[in-house]
């Protein structure tokens, strides 16, 4: 087998299996070779975990446990199940740990599902000034912040709310290296044609379908629902947790753009949680991954998307999903918002892979759920 090169980017599949041996990302329970995705790998929840009062970053020099005898309400188990309360804060320590080289840091996210339920994550280690981040060098264990949004769930030890990414050294894709991309690969193809690469900026822009298949464009989180499992996919009927949103619930304007079908607009309320889906269709070459970056105070006051990653392979031709659209996790702050058809909500960020991962997103035998995939709920429902 040939040694795997150690150049820049963002290690793959391959290269976490090796930390893994080296005892750079190291477990309390044995690590099966299923959490292990084309560009990141599965934390999963632990035995203990505890209710706080109110989300915190520990602070330099300061362990998370520490923080925990001062903010922890209460500690449970999570062995035999538990229940996380919608509108509740908790802390939970991750089986896994990790001992970061000099060169390697680390980046974390929400996996697809868990943004799909509205279940708000963000990863959390000792001495953090910031989430969803692991410094080079650090040594230590990893917590996960959960706040369900909408619907209570039963997690327990061994569920899987987020996703790391190890990057090696410093990789980053310029606006030019993006538009070569767009023109060359076409990352991201509008429907109508529309030339992407003159709109790249801090990257590729994403905007939202009011259009649908069918009448149908999205779905309306319903409020005060039954809980759910987190793991038991297909498993739920969707219309106990969801309102269908259709085209009879958009407003119209008398100034229309023709270009869009005289697609009308639609009124977010606020905090409410809606699944819509993207008007482009994505794709993440084989030597690149992708982030959706989650707000961006130009677009709106709403928040789209919870942040979340696009391993590579994810809508590859090559893979039959030439159509595999973004679904967008929406919810507007304070006030009802208008959003309009094609309007820009997000941006799509794409970085080097260290090496092309051994098996693509969306090949046989890997973890696929949203491959192809168009309006989609999380995997749950049925």
């Amino acid at each position: 087998m040939n040694k795997v090169q150690k150049i820049p980017g963002i290690l793959s599949s391959q290269e976490l299996l090796e930390l893994i041996n080296k005892n750079i990302i190291i477990s309390d329970h044995e690590i099966e070779k299923d959490i292990i995705q084309p560009a990141s790998i599965d934390l999963r929840l632990g035995i203990k975990a505890w209710r706080v009062t109110a989300s915190f970053l520990p602070g330099k020099g300061n362990k998370v446990s520490s923080r925990l005898k001062d903010l922890a309400m209460h500690e449970f188990s999570l062995i035999d199940g538990a229940v996380l309360e919608c509108g509740c804060v908790y802390i939970v320590k991750l089986l896994e740990k990790v001992s970061l080289t000099d060169d390697l840091t680390g980046t974390a996210n929400p996996k697809s599902s868990t943004g799909r339920l509205d279940v708000f994550t963000r990863l959390i280690v000792d001495g953090a000034l910031e989430f969803e981040d692991v410094p080079a060098g650090y040594e230590g264990p990893l917590y996960v912040e959960i706040s369900p949004r909408t619907f209570s769930v039963l997690v327990r030890t061994g569920s899987r709310l987020n996703q790391l990414r190890i990057r090696r050294g410093q990789s980053f894709t310029s606006d030019k290296e993006m538009e070569i991309l767009q023109e060359h690969v076409g990352l991201v193809r509008s429907q109508d044609k529309v030339d992407l690469s003159d709109k790249i900026k801090d990257g590729v822009p994403l905007s939202v379908d009011l259009i649908g298949e069918n009448g149908l464009i999205g779905y309306k989180a319903r409020k005060h629902s039954n809980l759910i499992d987190i793991d038991k996919p297909n498993f739920y009927k969707r219309e106990l947790f969801w309102e269908k949103i259709t085209t009879e619930d958009l407003v119209y304007q008398s100034n229309n753009n023709e270009s869009d079908n005289n697609s009308g607009s639609l009124i977010l309320s606020p905090d409410a949680f809606y699944i819509l889906a993207s008007k482009e269709y994505v794709s993440v070459p084989s030597n690149y991954a992708a982030e959706m970056r989650a707000y961006d105070t130009r677009v709106g006051e709403f928040r789209a998307h919870y942040a979340g990653f696009f391993d590579p392979g994810f809508g590859l031709t090559d893979l039959g999903a030439s159509k595999t659209r973004a679904v967008l996790e929406v919810r507007s702050h304070d006030v009802p918002f208008l959003i309009e058809q094609g309007q820009t909500v997000c941006r799509l960020v794409y970085e080097p892979m260290a090496n092309i991962p051994a098996f693509l997103y969306g090949e046989v035998g890997s973890t696929n759920n949203y491959q192809a995939q168009g309006l989609k709920l999380a995997k749950h429902f049925i």
